[in-house]
């Protein structure tokens, strides 16, 4: 019965990263139950062995996206917080090319109000365990809570912009200017 349980819990794990990647290749509307199954290799039926409908797998998928950017917090932000990492990991060059991994929020923003409401809670929640998780990292630094929560919660929003309109922008110099300009700015309020 274990391995019938662990099998099951396998192919869950294999449908969120594809649509995981579904979702950041082409938000929720271009997400196909079909299309996902047939690249996750699976048949459109066995769907619903694991998920309600498209709906949740939305709402799970996103809460799958911001499983896999905890890592990077944690990194950055474990005992000893590197804030200047973070701000030069998040708005990288390289982060900016990567269209298959990093933070959901900057891919799925602007649909968030457009979202099934399971998904928006989801999604709220990955933008209050970032900004949670910078302002702790600021109150170790010796700011106080007020503070830490009003940096933390701009940081994020610049960050989050910056990369987005970096994507937008494309691979020229006006998508790296974009992205220095933002690491210079929020590392500067931040070490404030």
């Amino acid at each position: 019965m274990a391995d019938k349980s662990n099998h099951k819990a396998k192919v869950r794990e294999r449908i969120l990263d594809e649509a995981a990647a579904a979702l950041r290749a082409a938000g929720t509307e271009g997400l196909s139950v079909a299309g996902l199954m047939k690249r996750a290799g699976l048949t459109h039926g066995g769907f619903y062995a694991h998920f309600e409908n498209r709906d949740d797998l939305v709402a799970h998928a996103i809460g799958r996206m911001f499983q896999d950017s905890a890592g990077m917090l944690a990194r950055f932000l474990g005992e000893k917080p590197d804030l200047d990492g973070l701000v030069d990991h998040y708005l990288s060059e390289q982060a900016m090319r990567r269209h298959d991994r990093g933070c959901p929020l900057p891919w799925l923003a602007g649909e968030a109000p457009r979202m099934p409401h399971a998904a928006r809670e989801r999604f709220q929640q990955g933008i209050g365990a970032m900004t949670g998780a910078i302002a702790a990292a600021l109150e170790k630094q010796g700011k106080d809570r007020g503070r830490a929560a009003h940096l933390a919660s701009s940081a994020v929003a610049e960050m989050v912009g910056a990369l987005a309109l970096a994507r937008a922008l494309g691979d020229g110099d006006q998508a790296l200017a974009t992205l220095a300009a933002a690491r210079a700015s929020v590392k500067d309020r931040l070490s404030a």
